[in-house]
């Protein structure tokens, strides 16, 4: 029997436990017909995720579509890799496509035609320059510049204020980069990306807001959603 809220899909989330950002910011995106079932997982230093197929198990007792992983890993050595891995592992132990904050992104800046990018993330400047920075272009992007909110734990980021968040977006802007890339799920932008387009002048692609374009895009579902920026309108 089709669930009656969730009457196009379901999509399973898989957060990390201390994150209180992914969870609110992809209910703005919600379409009708589409339910955002979530479920929190341990995150242990060096992006560690002991536990994660528990709770995968018991959130597919509810018959997700797919799951989505609200987690962006370029601040780990080998980050991305380690996401790629794990996604794999939860596609064949769930039987699902799982989408994740990073490689969504990614497929985002493709799909707008972004080769050279600005980059804004909660990290120093020396984590931006030295890990992050490497780990993006590994993707196939030219990194014009790069700025973090330089937050002192993990549990900090979401704590940035609007005025930080604008201020960040500031500095990493660049004349020649084709677009300004978010990274960091915890980092709450995606309610701010309409006025940082404008003061910005660029296509901005927030990592949680890409995770649910690439979620309902390729789940077969178009919906322009109004007032969250370019992508999720145009794309």
């Amino acid at each position: 029997m089709a669930d009656r809220l969730g009457y196009l899909k379901i999509f399973g989330v898989l957060i990390p436990g201390m994150n209180s950002v992914v969870e609110p910011e992809l209910a703005m995106l919600r379409v009708p017909g589409v339910t955002n079932q979530t479920a929190r997982h341990v995150i242990a230093p060096g992006l560690k995720t002991p536990g994660i197929e528990q709770v995968m198990e018991l959130l597919l007792t509810c018959s997700p579509d797919a799951l989505l992983l609200g987690l962006t890993t370029e601040s780990a050595e080998g980050g991305l890799q380690a996401l790629a891995s794990l996604a794999e592992t939860l596609a064949e132990k769930s039987g699902l496509p799982v989408y994740s904050g990073s490689y969504a992104s990614y497929a985002a800046l493709r799909a707008i035609g972004a080769t050279k990018i600005a980059v804004v993330t909660p990290f120093d400047d020396e984590k931006n320059a030295t890990v992050v920075k490497p780990q993006v272009e590994s993707q196939g992007f030219e990194v014009i510049s790069i700025a973090g909110t330089a937050a002192p734990s993990l549990e900090a980021i979401a704590g940035a204020s609007d005025e930080e968040i604008q201020g960040v977006f500031a500095a990493a802007n660049h004349p020649d980069a084709d677009a300004i890339l978010q990274l960091g799920t915890a980092l709450p932008v995606v309610d701010l990306v309409g006025s940082l387009e404008e003061r910005t002048a660029k296509t901005v692609v927030a990592c949680n807001a890409a995770l649910y374009w690439q979620a309902l895009r390729e789940s077969g579902i178009s919906d322009a959603i109004q007032g969250y920026g370019r992508l999720l309108a145009d794309y």
